[in-house]
């Protein structure tokens, strides 16, 4: 015979064979405890850590256990990674910066805005030794934002129009996790952006308010949710479910603020006192019912744009798409599993019959 049995084979091979069996079978059980045996289709959100995206963790969690669909959150440091990862499909919905939805749209990517995250939870704040008390009295100053491409920037851009300030105040980009931080070192006179950043030197006593964004912006859209034309051209009932199960989210999380902090502030890595303090001062303050994304909304922010010289054209044709927000149902949510399709307001599955880009 060409092979020889284990029988024959001299004592240092049989050894060496029961250890290669050993090891094979042990690594097997390694990788079979180690390794995640939910078979469940995955749905991988990219997120950045503000209260505008709440309903991106609250859908992780919701489903880490339960639907049919397992929601999963990834945090990212940056808007422009995010936008990188949802190019390359390593991400399948984008909770990002509603402005560069318009830059991603232009530049050819086939997106669609199918949902608007939670509205009035940015802050405007200044190093307290300023003692500023009006944007006037920015002048000469740093001012941080999160991108050029944010509508903190357009905000900023007008009022340094309206208060005849226009390259008067040095603007800045930076991740918003880096702002508390570089506000307390001197490095930043101001920041404006999403909640708890804001709340942070806030509660801490290193800034002051100047605005809330709703005093300056009536219906701020901060972030919004995209996905990929090919994910409703192929999966409708997915993106029913994202977009359905978000607007419930919100509805959960403005009944249960306590209960919302302790879950985002997990994810976040921030205090749950610091995110409970930003989801309810002032009380009643954030808005989680204007998610249905308005063609004339983002008309707005893209002609401002232009108008600042950040984009050449106002054109967004075929960028929103509101039918599974306008289709959502909001009924019976009664705890956080209810968020989720089946938990007491599922709607039909959406066809997707419908010609892409079409809204209404």
């Amino acid at each position: 015979m060409r092979f020889r049995s284990l029988m024959g084979l001299s004592p240092f091979w049989k050894m060496t064979a029961g250890a290669v069996t050993w090891l094979l079978l042990i690594s097997g059980l390694h990788h079979w405890v180690n390794t995640d045996r939910d078979y469940r289709r995955v749905v991988r959100m990219g997120y950045m850590p503000v209260i505008t995206n709440l309903a991106s963790p609250l859908l992780d969690y919701a489903s880490r256990e339960n639907g049919e669909i397992r929601f999963q959150s990834i945090k990212f440091a940056s808007f422009a990674e995010m936008a990188e990862a949802l190019r390359n499909n390593q991400i399948q919905a984008a909770f990002i910066i509603a402005p560069l939805s318009i830059v991603l749209r232009q530049q050819g990517e086939d997106i669609r805005v199918v949902c608007i995250g939670n509205r009035h939870e940015s802050t405007l704040v200044v190093r307290k030794d300023l003692g500023a008390k009006t944007f006037e009295d920015l002048a000469g100053r740093t001012l941080a934002v999160p991108m050029r491409f944010s509508g903190h920037n357009l905000s900023v851009l007008l009022l340094l129009e309206e208060s005849g300030l226009s390259g008067q105040v040095k603007v800045v980009e930076m991740n918003p996790p880096d702002m508390p931080a570089a506000l307390a070192t001197g490095a930043l006179d101001a920041y404006f952006v999403g909640e708890p950043f804001a709340a942070q030197t806030l509660r801490n006593g290193n800034a002051s308010l100047l605005y809330y964004v709703e005093n300056v912006w009536h219906n701020f859209i901060c972030n919004l949710v995209v996905v990929n034309q090919s994910l409703i051209d192929a999966r409708p009932d997915i993106v029913h479910q994202l977009v359905q199960g978000a607007a419930r989210a919100g509805v959960w999380a403005k009944e249960h603020p306590d209960e919302a902090a302790a879950i985002a502030s997990e994810f976040w890595n921030q205090p749950e006192e610091l995110v409970r303090y930003a989801l309810t001062t002032p009380e009643n303050r954030i808005v989680y019912d204007r998610f249905v994304p308005q063609q004339d909304e983002l008309q707005e922010m893209a002609d401002l744009m232009v108008k600042f010289k950040l984009i050449e054209s106002g054109d967004i044709a075929g960028l929103v798409e509101d039918r599974f927000a306008v289709g959502a149902d909001l009924s019976n949510v009664l705890d956080i599993a209810t968020i989720l399709p089946g938990g007491g307001g599922d709607a039909p599955r959406i066809s997707s019959d419908k010609p892409a880009g079409q809204t209404g």
